[in-house]
């Protein structure tokens, strides 16, 4: 699992604290470290925060799972399909506007079309020597 372990990372520092001699009284919880019982409901307490977590995990997982299985994909949606890649690529090739104009042609910023034009050059060897005029 990735990340830390939270109950054994509470008890570390509850273990570095009683080291140096400091005490832990919660105020608003019954937790008090200067006794044996308020030691067990301490890491009872860290036992239980790790056992959510783990729980949350799975099921996050599991939900992330169940959706790709009906199609869902995560992350955020494309701002330019591949046919305003190809209207991007022509007007550029006219030399005639600028990347900015031609991206705000698209509804996007330049930066965005020039991520876009860099990714598809990656994916496409075929287009590695198409040139895209700097601004």
């Amino acid at each position: 699992m990735p990340g830390p372990n939270i109950s054994s990372q509470l008890i570390a520092t509850f273990d570095d604290l009683d080291r140096r001699g400091i005490e832990l009284r919660s105020l608003t919880e019954v937790i008090d470290t200067t006794t044996s019982g308020g030691k067990l409901v301490f890491h009872i307490f860290g036992a239980l925060a790790e056992f959510e977590r783990s729980i949350i995990r799975e099921l996050t997982l599991s939900g992330l799972i169940a959706a790709r299985a009906r199609g869902r994909l995560g992350g955020r949606p494309k701002l330019l399909s591949s046919a305003d890649l190809d209207v991007a690529r022509v007007l550029l090739r006219d030399g005639t506007l600028t990347v900015s104009e031609v991206a705000a042609r698209l509804g996007v910023i330049a930066s965005t079309l020039y991520r876009y034009l860099l990714a598809a050059r990656s994916t496409n060897p075929k287009q590695l020597n198409e040139a895209v005029p700097v601004p």
